[in-house]
């Protein structure tokens, strides 16, 4: 359990089988460490380090991928140049929007 040191898979299954029993027994850590010949501060010091392990454990979620809801239509966008007041629809043609602003700031032609 020291840091640096390998895992002895073996010696955690132990201990998580020991703590599984402790769980279901029903009886103090120090009662049931005394039973079967255990060290308190080894099954607090096991109990401690597999709960981090199991935390930091990666959780997977299952996930359902549901398709848009219709999308809501784009307001117009109005401009107003001058006197005039353009309403702009949602895609416009950008080259086609600039000449019609271009033709409204020259005024008019007659």
């Amino acid at each position: 359990m020291a840091p640096g040191r390998a895992r002895d898979e073996q010696k955690e299954r132990q201990w998580r089988r020991w703590i599984a029993r402790w769980q279901s027994s029903r009886l103090s850590v120090a009662a049931f460490c005394a039973r079967h010949g255990l060290s308190p501060a080894s099954f607090y010091a096991w109990r401690r380090a597999l709960q981090q392990r199991d935390a930091q454990r990666a959780t997977f979620v299952p996930v359902r991928l549901v398709a848009d809801a219709a999308p809501t239509p784009a307001s117009p966008v109005e401009v107003v140049l001058g006197g005039a007041v353009v309403r702009v629809a949602p895609g416009v043609d950008a080259a086609t929007l600039r000449q019609v602003l271009a033709l409204l700031r020259e005024g008019p032609s007659c």
